[in-house]
């Protein structure tokens, strides 16, 4: 299941300073193929999948779904967002919301990670007022370990999983002070 619950989708765009969270569209599928294929991208994530492969399965508009954002820079698709419930791959995650990101490696160390991330937890919160959201990513992915302490994820645990060692983290919505 990955549903939000009483969310209404997709939501309107949501647009940062340089940036645009949408919904996918059939002219992000080149760039969900770079995605899935790019070994950079996926390192951490138990390695890319084989172009050829990814040519037949990707639908053509990939990534229709609640929870899910393209991340768009200029009219093109940088990067993905999910906000995703109960996936059943940590039962740390278990009923909370799970934030999960890709990005192009052209993209990377620009700050659009940051960026998007935060305005998507921004609409998360505002969407759902009050659920915490979690965060698990490999110890060895230090630009990803940077990116939840900035965000303001808390580590919780870690544990193994996948072969490596992972980090599990919680953000809580900020309350407003009276």
């Amino acid at each position: 299941m990955t549903d939000l619950g009483p969310v209404a989708w997709p939501p309107a765009p949501i647009r940062t300073e340089r940036l645009v969270l949408r919904e996918s569209e059939a002219r992000d599928r080149t760039a969900f193929i770079e995605l899935f294929a790019s070994s950079d991208v996926h390192t951490y994530l138990g390695g890319p999948r084989p172009r050829d492969e990814l040519e037949r399965e990707v639908p053509e508009i990939p990534g229709r779904r609640p929870g899910f954002f393209v991340i768009d820079l200029g009219g093109a698709m940088i990067g993905q967002i999910t906000l995703t419930k109960d996936t059943g791959h940590l039962r740390q995650a278990a009923g909370k919301a799970e934030l999960g990101y890709l990005f192009l490696p052209e993209a990377w160390g620009r700050g659009y990670a940051a960026e998007a991330c935060a305005a998507a937890l921004g609409w998360f919160a505002s969407a759902l007022p009050g659920e915490p959201v979690v965060l698990a990513t490999q110890t060895a992915n230090e630009r990803s370990m940077r990116l939840a302490a900035k965000l303001g994820f808390v580590e919780v645990e870690r544990f193994e999983a996948y072969g490596a060692e992972q980090s599990f983290g919680m953000w809580s919505p900020v309350a407003p002070s009276e």
